[in-house]
């Protein structure tokens, strides 16, 4: 049962340029995995992540915000990073603990500057990604050259998973390419309802060609692929997504999905490809340290039964006492228990420990491995 908790376990962030649409999007899967029960817009300053005065007026995330929901009985722990240049170290810091990542683009400008800085530190720390190509509603909208422009200017190897239908105004559902079906978004569902149809004659043959593409790119990464598809005999959907899962996970591929935030479109697709697609705590390397007995470099596996490691990469000021944020990687953090800060070789207690969802918190009596939290009032816990 202990790895199942850990292997159900999603850590990850999103990252992108300013204004490409990232806390939108978050906020849409929040409302979608019911955390909340009604949508804020960042221009009206009633985005959920962005709670600090400045942000809210503003209408651009300053701080790193974390927060918690459930997706087909997968807990996925999120943080919402800035896209703004000058809080880049607000992503840095971030990435240290995440296992993977959602890079979010706009159709209409695709890669930007920052992208590129985003990129290159989730390559620094070996956070293996997927792309959502926002906006695909906006006049000028282009999937197409948005997906080039990861290619040419990243050095990445986008590989679409969906197909848009309509770009701008006509956007109106996308092709999953894995399973063939076309999926035709409802207006005003809110995310939550969609019509599964078969995909209409005039863009099949498109899908086909977009789908042996996606194929020929997943077989290199499973030989039981491989031989159905040099063989060009049908390749099972459970295959590909096998497939495709361990080329992202050696960060050779990097599936793409499509949607409109803003309008709810595609955010459920793309929750099933975190689901699907990204690591868990279970498929990252070992977490590599020093032993504080004997400063012998160690590594501790991803286990709940294993000794406690945890890493602090944030902490806030407060007047009650420092926020601080950590990373349980092995073991299990209980409320009341010991942390030893082999930097400051010291023992502090646990005393209070906080689930996050943005500025609001929920006192829980353990963090287990793969579990992001913060503690209350730690005073000698120093940044990892």
């Amino acid at each position: 049962m202990s790895t199942n908790h850990t292997k159900n376990i999603r850590n990850i962030g999103f990252i992108a340029h300013i204004d490409a649409g990232k806390t939108t999007v978050t906020e849409r899967v929040l409302f979608l995995a019911q955390r909340i029960h009604r949508t804020g817009e960042v221009h009206d300053g009633a985005a959920t992540m962005d709670y600090l005065e400045e942000e809210q007026k503003r209408g651009i995330t300053i701080t790193s915000a974390a927060t918690s929901c459930e997706w087909n009985n997968h807990s996925m722990n999120i943080i919402d990073t800035p896209g703004h240049v000058d809080f880049t170290i607000e992503v840095e810091r971030s990435l240290r603990v995440l296992d993977g990542a959602i890079a979010v683009f706009d159709a209409v400008s695709g890669v930007e500057a920052q992208s590129e800085t985003v990129w290159r530190q989730a390559n620094r720390y070996g956070v293996p990604r997927i792309c959502f190509i926002n906006k695909m509603d906006r006049v000028g909208a282009d999937f197409d050259s948005a997906v080039d422009s990861i290619r040419t200017r990243l050095g990445a190897r986008p590989i679409p998973v969906q197909m848009p239908v309509g770009a701008e105004k006509q956007f109106e559902g996308v092709v999953d390419l894995v399973r063939m079906k076309y999926l035709k978004f409802i207006e005003d569902g809110q995310g939550h309802t969609y019509e599964e149809l078969e995909i209409p004659e005039g863009i099949h043959e498109e899908a086909q060609l977009r789908q042996a593409e996606m194929v020929e790119a997943a077989a290199e990464f499973d030989e039981e692929l491989l031989d159905l598809f040099v063989e060009d005999e049908d390749c099972p959907e459970e295959l590909v997504l096998r497939a495709l899962r361990k080329g992202t996970l050696e960060m050779e591929l990097t599936p793409v999905f499509v949607g409109s935030a803003l309008k709810h479109k595609g955010v459920r697709f793309l929750l099933d490809g975190v689901v699907d697609l990204l690591p868990s705590p279970l498929d990252i390397p070992p977490v590599q340290g020093v032993h504080p007995d004997t400063d012998e470099p160690a590594e501790r596996e991803a286990q709940i039964d294993a000794p406690l490691s945890l890493m602090v990469f944030k902490t806030i000021a407060e007047q009650a006492g420092d926020l601080t944020f950590v990373r349980v990687y092995s073991g299990v953090l209980r409320s009341g228990s010991y942390v030893f800060n082999a930097t400051a070789d010291v023992r502090e207690r646990a005393t209070r420990i906080l689930r996050m969802h943005a500025n609001r918190r929920e006192e829980v009596g353990e963090l287990r491995t793969g579990d992001i939290g913060a503690l209350v009032g730690a005073r000698c816990l120093l940044l990892g």
